[in-house]
């Protein structure tokens, strides 16, 4: 090898960084829609889904090559992302709340409680097995492997949830499953 080369040719720099731009578009195309239409049921507006879920995905492409799970990073990273969303929008009402009369907040809050609101409440300890198993669809296996926690407490975790959402909406809805 010649003195002062560094043993990576340009072009072999180029092809790995092309691989990676492969393996990126093919996961995009594998998985976005799917995490976007996840994202959309949480925050229940398109626009604002699509800009979280490119969001995770621009979040994956700067950590990718030190993250070993993409799919995984994109969930947990889009739970978080609709938890921040959540909290600026719980922000904007509260504001729209004092600036509002007493009465039409009172009735609000006694007739239409939000579970995504009550989800939003629970301690991050419950929310995020609840809104990967119950949001994501993942089995209690894989919600185990990316929290870092046993199966068993996570089943725990989702039934102590369950038990506290219950417990919030009384006789507003029949059936916690």
């Amino acid at each position: 090898m010649p003195a002062g080369t560094t043993g990576v040719t340009t072009g072999g720099r180029r092809a790995a960084i092309r691989s990676q731009e492969r393996a990126a578009s093919k996961l995009f195309a594998a998985v976005y829609p799917r995490l976007a239409g996840w994202v959309r049921r949480l925050v229940e507006d398109d626009e604002t889904a699509h800009e979280i879920a490119a969001e995770a995905f621009t979040r994956l492409w700067a950590r990718w090559a030190r993250v070993e799970e993409p799919r995984g990073f994109l969930y947990v990273t889009a739970a978080n992302l609709v938890r921040d969303h959540w909290r600026k929008l719980e922000r904007e009402r509260g504001a729209m709340r004092r600036v509002t009369a007493q009465e039409q907040r009172k009735q609000h809050h006694e007739t239409d409680p939000s579970v995504r609101m009550l989800v939003q409440s629970l301690p991050a300890r419950l929310r995020n097995p609840a809104l990967l198993y119950y949001y994501a669809d993942l089995p209690v296996r894989e919600v185990a492997r990316l929290l870092g926690r046993r199966e068993g407490t996570v089943k725990a975790d989702l039934h102590a949830a369950r038990e506290l959402l219950r417990a919030e909406l009384g006789g507003h809805h029949d059936r916690i499953a």
